[in-house]
């Protein structure tokens, strides 16, 4: 018996990367997971198709998250295809891509958090969970320097992280608890690998400063727990590195 059997999860961003091993996680655990893709549905499918062989359940849904119409469409998969929504993992980010708008860090990394959850909360039970993502370099941009390269991204993620916490009273009166998830870069992720692009050996020099950098896999985990952690509404979760951003 996993402990989210008879539960459904959404995890926005979850075709590759950690997004794709949050889910295989939970599906483990006996959740039916909607997998949310922007453009590459081989990815999302394949991802169905793992979990699918591991005895689970998933569905893959293209989604814009930065659109209403991408937002609902993920809301209705959970029900129309489980019947009900108990976890929200907000994966998705981004702000580092070519051609996009100015604006569309802010509007991917606060805008479409909020209206995901918004949209989410009026199916989600008393004792659902909403876990989001983020990291160290986010999650304290405002008293630790980061990498010109990821400051737009940074606090727009921060900004998502701000906003969500405004609506912790309003998730407590549903019974429903968020919790975040901070890391530090993750080894084999598209924004380490952007990052390190933009500023060659960024990689090698914050993996000499924490230590150790979490794979995807390892850092999927540790977030995937956080969906059933007995911990309390608007908990943190550092995962690697967090000490050299406190100093």
């Amino acid at each position: 018996m996993g402990q989210l059997d008879g539960k459904t999860a959404i995890v926005t961003g979850s075709s590759r990367g950690i997004g794709a091993e949050v889910a295989k996680f939970l599906a483990a655990e006996g959740a039916a997971v909607v997998i949310n893709y922007r453009q590459k549905a081989p990815r999302a499918n394949k991802v169905v198709a793992e979990i699918e062989a591991a005895g689970g359940r998933a569905v893959a849904v293209g989604a814009d998250l930065t659109t209403q119409v991408g937002v609902q469409a993920l809301v209705s998969a959970a029900m129309e295809n489980f019947g009900s929504l108990d976890v929200l993992v907000l994966n998705a980010s981004g702000g580092m891509e070519t051609g996009m708008a100015e604006d569309y860090a802010l509007k991917l990394n606060r805008d479409a958090q909020v209206n995901m959850l918004n949209s989410a909360l009026p199916l989600m039970q008393d004792g659902s969970r909403v876990v989001f993502v983020t990291s160290h370099q986010a999650h304290f941009v405002d008293t630790a320097e980061t990498m010109p390269e990821y400051l737009p991204v940074a606090k727009s993620k921060r900004a998502g992280e701000d906003a969500l916490r405004a609506l912790i009273p309003n998730l407590a009166d549903h019974g429903i608890k968020l919790v975040v998830v901070s890391g530090d870069m993750i080894e084999g992720t598209v924004t380490a690998t952007l990052l390190d692009r933009a500023n060659p050996g960024a990689i090698e020099a914050r993996r000499a400063e924490a230590g150790k950098l979490y794979s995807v896999k390892e850092f999927g985990a540790e977030v995937a727990a956080m969906a059933t952690a007995d911990v309390e509404s608007g908990h943190t979760e550092y995962v690697g590195g967090a000490e050299s951003f406190r100093k």
